[in-house]
């Protein structure tokens, strides 16, 4: 492993220890076994190591997550069963990740004033949306790309927001079952007629939708 692994795996280690905010170029050296000089000949900088280290660890924990998504908790499962239990999967990453999640929040504060990273974080985000789009359901499913982007774009506002509430208060974060009930309500109340909980024909709202996000859901 030569000196720019090394820094990489020392950083992510310092990540997860001591946080983005609190840790030093020493910090860094210390976790590496490197010098100071490595930090600049392949960074230039403490930050712009942070930052490449932050990348790589959102990476990791993103291939955590795809094996999250639906499609992984076998056969039989309808699309409302698929949801809870990625929901649930999810969440359970948040406890071997918490660290991450507390240093993604100070790193995101840094994104304002590193235009670098501000712009990695920006092309990941578009590329996650449409992962997260296909996971839902096959692109097929979708009536177009706008639609299918719109769909990756809520799951993730979900998982940030799901994540930040679990970091708040863990005990009182949504679970799986409460995600996928909110979202059934969700489209239940945008059917129009059926906002008192009765769908649009009366029949009491559980009659399967031609929408993919609803039958997901």
């Amino acid at each position: 492993m030569g000196h720019r692994e090394q820094l990489l795996a020392g950083a992510k280690r310092c990540l997860y220890e001591r946080g983005y905010a609190r840790t030093t170029a020493r910090d860094l050296v210390a976790a590496s076994g490197t010098n100071l000089a490595s930090i600049g000949y392949h960074f230039g900088s403490k930050e712009a190591l942070l930052n490449a280290a932050v990348m790589e660890a959102f990476e990791e924990w993103g291939e955590e997550l795809e094996r999250a998504m639906p499609g992984q908790g076998g056969s039989g499962e309808s699309g409302g069963e698929q949801l809870v239990a990625m929901w649930t999967r999810v969440t359970k990453s948040f406890q071997s990740h918490r660290p991450l999640l507390v240093a993604s929040i100070e790193a995101f504060a840094q994104a304002e004033h590193a235009p670098e990273l501000r712009k990695q974080l920006a092309d990941d985000y578009e590329a996650a949306r449409g992962a997260m789009a296909e996971f839902i359901a096959p692109g097929e499913a979708w009536e177009d790309d706008r639609v299918a982007r719109a769909v990756g774009s809520l799951h993730l506002a979900m998982l940030a927001g799901l994540s930040l509430q679990w970091l708040i208060d863990a005990d009182r974060a949504p679970t799986g079952q409460d995600m996928v009930d909110a979202l059934r309500a969700v489209a239940r109340g945008l059917e129009g007629p059926g906002a008192d909980g009765s769908g649009a024909d009366g029949s009491g709202g559980d009659a399967e939708s031609d929408d993919p996000v609803a039958n997901g859901a």
